[in-house]
């Protein structure tokens, strides 16, 4: 028996060395991320709006390099060095925040630690929809993203031990995240790069050629179009999760409580994942993600409405299972509605789509935040996410011929 059967006779050993890099990743964003509202106004002195816009852009740099990066890896043919050109970015910059001494400097290193995760967020999705036919795409993504969640556990959990027993050191705690990004970048070098072409979900494992450039004429569907302008709006609701975190700290009051309350929503994510991509393979895609923004609507108006701390923590809790029920469905749908020959590219439009309306979302919910209170800003988020619902029940979501890769 191989080292892959022994981990998990349905994930090929690749699957599970690209999910431990993501989860030593997120566990060095996570032990800053919940952290930066809080950094950001109580030790720099900035505003709600400042936040917006290092999100926004940072987000906004983020989508241009994912379509840059998903269209140069069909072209190459090669992904594997564009992901770890991503991950090794992203894990150099992080630790400069323990310097910053303005939100501008804090700006510059979250656009470069963004820019990485764009250079690899295409290439790597297409590496692991090459390796799942569409009855079990749903379950690979979804397990990815369970692996993120885990990560995204871990951080705000040493986070959270190492503030209780430093108090408002985040300097040093930001510093540490070396540690946790040079181990996700040596996982990568382990993945190797002809494992791309395999596939589960078929009798046959094939270690054949690469795609030839002349495959990547192939065009994707309008269907897939459709899919990406209703994504587009959906985003457009999706502002920066640091506007959560920012209304909890301002509910509870304790710094030290926000990366564990992070943690746990991270575990509700990890927990719901894997299941809500399977569920999409067998009930469909389009049923599994209206039921997650279904979910995010009502978050969101519970945000809007909701002013005592326990109501706050518990609606942040719920919204671990939009994140469980969408996000794997939503990365299978976009494989579903791509040819293998164009899927880098593919990826990298669904990414863009997501990081521009995050960038939009961002600076407006900003400016609703501050001038009008959380009340319109989250009221306002909801009622975008009921709309790009409704549309999404009107598309059809049949997969394309080659979807599969034949």
């Amino acid at each position: 028996m191989n080292q892959e059967s022994r981990m998990d006779p349905g994930l090929p050993h690749p699957v599970w060395l690209l999910g431990w890099a993501s989860l030593f990743t997120d566990a060095a964003t996570e032990m800053i991320y919940p952290l930066l509202p809080v950094y950001l106004s109580r030790v720099l002195g900035a505003g709600a709006m400042s936040l917006g816009v290092i999100e926004g852009v940072a987000e906004g740099v983020n989508s241009l390099f994912k379509i840059l990066s998903g269209r140069l890896s069909d072209r190459w043919s090669r992904r594997k060095p564009i992901v770890i050109a991503g991950y090794a970015i992203s894990s150099a910059a992080r630790p400069f925040i323990a310097l910053t001494m303005s939100w501008v400097q804090v700006l510059a290193i979250r656009v470069l630690d963004r820019t990485g995760k764009g250079i690899r967020g295409a290439p790597r999705d297409a590496m692991l929809a090459e390796f799942a036919t569409s009855g079990v795409r749903g379950r690979v993504f979804g397990f990815h993203r369970a692996m993120d969640h885990t990560g995204a556990v871990i951080g705000p959990l040493i986070a959270t031990a190492f503030l209780f027993v430093m108090p408002g050191q985040y300097r040093l705690l930001f510093a540490c995240t070396a540690i946790p990004g040079a181990l996700a970048v040596w996982m990568l070098f382990r993945v190797p790069e002809e494992a791309r072409s395999r596939q589960v979900g078929t009798e046959k494992v094939s270690d054949g050629p690469r795609p030839s450039r002349q495959l990547t004429t192939s065009k994707l569907p309008g269907r897939f179009y459709g899919l990406l302008g209703i994504l587009l709006l959906f985003s457009l609701a999706n502002s920066a999760d640091a506007f959560l975190l920012l209304r909890l700290s301002e509910a509870i009051g304790e710094d030290a409580y926000i990366p564990l309350l992070w943690s746990l929503l991270h575990i509700v994510k990890a927990s719901l994942s894997m299941y809500g991509g399977a569920l999409s393979d067998r009930v469909g895609r389009k049923a599994v993600i209206v039921a997650g923004w279904s979910v995010y609507s009502l978050v969101y108006l519970g945000f809007a409405f909701s002013t005592s701390a326990t109501a706050l923590v518990a609606w942040f809790l719920i919204y671990g299972v939009y994140f469980g029920l969408a996000e794997g469905s939503e990365k299978a749908l976009v494989a579903d509605l791509s040819p293998s020959a164009q899927r880098g590219t593919a990826f990298g439009f669904y990414n863009a789509a997501l990081g521009v309306g995050t960038l939009l979302a961002s600076v407006l919910f900003g400016v609703l935040y501050e001038r009008f209170g959380p009340a319109t800003a989250f009221g306002t988020g909801a009622g975008l996410a009921v709309a790009a619902t409704l549309l999404l029940l009107t598309l059809p979501v049949r997969a394309v011929p080659g979807a599969d890769g034949h």
